[in-house]
């Protein structure tokens, strides 16, 4: 945990509150037939020396957190006293590249968490009740989605979703609209990067409960038939509180994953209509221009992030343990 977790962290943190070296010019004096004139080029040996004396940059403290490419704290000051309404404000709020990436991680995370463990309790539920001799068939079969890796998964929806693919092309015969495509709408390409995210992740949470319903006391099941409990009684009192610790535990889990959601995005191309927190750190790392503090201080404000996202799940924790020993 010291050397690939807490290190790499300080590290980051350390990075983000730098930023690059300004390039170092110099005056030269250039002589021909028609006279002396001086230019200003870029000094190569002293912007190196520069760097390799300071190769963490120029420090700036906090400055890379309030800038505009992250919290944006003039721009947001300023969007808050001139909107007239809620919705210009947002409008505002969402052309900045971080809150215009947030917004899309938060929707991404909370739809898709509770929508992946919901069905994914039910596949369990569905599966621990089918015939044996089928059983191993069907369990293999569910496990699909998360054997394909992420961004394979996503090459290929995203083929069956061009208007050539076999979804595209019969919503456009469906909805009578050859011009329909779920490419070109922002919304459309939220909706299917969700469902793509429940379809990749529910059979872990399917693997999970099903484990769990493996330990399922027996006895208490059967003193809650010979009671007269029907079947949706006897999952909602018996079956889901003794599966309980491993809703939070795979609440945990995706929680974590989806705010770092950024494969599908990829593999959809889908860049245009939404962007994550991890596509604008691999942004900021991608190409000639390499914005390491950028990057840095992104990483830093998605840690933060994870960590508020996870603290009620963890303090609940914390208290049912406390009370339990």
């Amino acid at each position: 945990m010291l050397l690939f977790i807490f290190l790499p962290i300080i590290s980051v943190v350390t990075q983000s509150l730098f930023i690059d070296h300004e390039q170092v010019f110099t005056e030269v004096e250039s002589c021909d037939f028609f006279g002396c004139k001086k230019t200003t080029i870029i000094d190569t040996a002293a912007t190196e020396q520069l760097r390799d004396e300071q190769p963490l940059g120029r420090f700036i403290g906090l400055q890379n957190y309030f800038n505009r490419s992250h919290l944006a704290s003039s721009e947001i000051a300023l969007a808050w006293s001139s909107a007239e309404s809620f919705g210009e404000f947002y409008d505002n709020v969402y052309n900045l590249p971080l809150y215009r990436a947030i917004i899309f991680t938060l929707v991404y995370t909370f739809t898709v968490t509770p929508l992946l463990i919901i069905i994914g309790f039910f596949i369990a539920i569905g599966v621990n009740t089918i015939n044996r001799a089928i059983r191993g068939f069907v369990i293999f079969f569910s496990l699909l989605p998360m054997i394909v890796t992420p961004l394979v998964g996503s090459l290929i929806l995203f083929w069956m979703i061009d208007s050539r693919g076999i979804i595209g092309n019969t919503l456009q015969r469906l909805f009578e609209d050859p011009d329909l495509s779920l490419k070109a709408s922002t919304p459309l390409t939220w909706a299917t990067l969700i469902v793509y995210g429940v379809w990749h992740a529910a059979p872990f949470a399917f693997v999970i409960f099903y484990a769990g319903l493996q330990t399922l006391p027996q006895d208490t099941l059967e003193s809650a038939m010979i009671d007269g409990a029907s079947r949706w009684e006897r999952i909602r009192y018996v079956v889901i509180p003794h599966l309980m610790p491993l809703v939070t535990f795979v609440a945990l889990i995706q929680l974590m994953d989806n705010f770092r959601v950024f494969e599908p995005i990829v593999g959809f191309n889908a860049s245009a209509h939404a962007t994550s927190l991890s596509s604008i750190i691999f942004s900021d790392l991608s190409g000639e221009s390499r914005l390491l503090s950028s990057a840095a201080t992104t990483s830093v404000l998605t840690i933060i992030g994870v960590v508020i996202l996870l603290s009620p799940v963890l303090v609940r924790t914390w208290r049912d343990w406390g009370k339990k020993y």
